[in-house]
């Protein structure tokens, strides 16, 4: 057992009490059938679907054996076995054997919000649609209330992105892939982070530049904001292939016909729909202000999306410069 197992290692058996049940690498094997039905794939690992014992379908995520010192892997078990709340993922065990990586988690199976956000909905009644994206909003926003707030520890997900929001058969959302999340006492405001993760496009400006506020779980809110901009226009506003201006261009398209014209001809919305569209928009722009202090929680982040539309006010041009 290298150093880094044997750290790993004692890290575990001090939670051994709180952390989910253990599996042995034999057993990940017999849950996956040999890890025959891949469902999905990413930098960290690869996800199969699988069957426990009595029968309950799991999402087995098998990480990549060269993934470093094994910071990530304790991160997400750690963190995530101190939740219990609907709109966030289940993990339901794990297996830590030499080499071996593996996270069991209740299996979702209506896809992530990207796959949402990405698919046809022109079959779609415009009410059903909006309704669907305003309660997946809302899903989000408790789930990121409860993370910051109703936990014994505050933990900040770090890494709020569509695909790491998962659509239940009733599509309400749960908030997965906690590898990157940080757990810190709920008397702190602030946190103390060494390297710059995420995913561009989602992440907060305070994490890449220090003038722009103490770093906290208003990088959370920053990331939820671009979600609901994103889920509103019905497209991804940043493509890594692409200009990273485009991601720039849609925030200004929609802060300034808002602004100045003060209704939307997004995919989509019609005089019935336009206040649920709106009201997304305006908390989605109030999300993404550039200063930390200049965002709302996500308690008040609830509370505006299920308020009423003459209470939101129009926040300042989110630009950063």
């Amino acid at each position: 057992m290298s150093e880094d197992e044997r750290r790993v290692e004692a890290i575990l058996q001090n939670y051994e009490l709180k952390a989910p049940k253990r599996y042995k690498y034999s057993q990940i094997k017999k849950i996956t059938q040999r890890f025959n039905n891949e469902i999905g794939k990413g930098g960290f690992g690869t996800v199969f679907k699988g069957k426990l014992i009595d029968g309950q379908e799991v999402a087995v995520k098998v990480l990549h054996q060269s993934n470093g010192k094994g910071e990530d892997f304790v991160n997400e078990i750690l963190s995530i076995s101190k939740t219990s709340h609907i709109n966030v993922v289940m993990l339901l065990g794990f297996c830590f054997e030499g080499c071996y990586r593996a996270l069991i988690y209740e299996f979702v199976p209506n896809g992530t919000l990207a796959d949402f956000i990405d698919k046809d909905k022109s079959n779609m009644e415009a009410s059903i649609l909006w309704e669907r994206l305003h309660d997946i909003a809302v899903g989000i926003a408790r789930g990121l209330e409860y993370l910051h707030r109703g936990c014994s520890a505050q933990i900040v997900h770090f890494d709020i992105k569509p695909h790491n929001i998962l659509l239940d058969k009733k599509f309400r959302p749960k908030i997965a892939d906690f590898g990157l999340a940080k757990l810190c006492s709920t008397r702190k405001s602030t946190l103390s982070i060494q390297g710059k993760g995420g995913t561009p496009g989602y992440i907060a400006p305070e994490l890449w530049f220090d003038n722009f506020g103490p770093i906290s779980s208003k990088a959370d809110v920053y990331s939820y904001g671009k979600i609901a901009l994103e889920m509103v226009g019905g497209r991804k506003i940043f493509d890594s292939k692409t200009d990273s201006s485009s991601e720039y261009c849609f925030t200004y398209w929609v802060y300034n016909h808002l602004n100045q014209c003060g209704n939307l001809d997004a995919y989509g919305v019609t005089e019935e729909t336009e206040e649920v569209a709106k009201k997304m928009i305006l908390v989605g722009l109030w999300c993404i202000q550039k200063l930390p202090a200049e965002r709302p929680s996500m308690s008040e982040v609830v509370e505006m999306l299920k308020g009423r539309i003459e209470d939101l006010r129009m926040p300042p041009n989110p630009k950063w410069f």
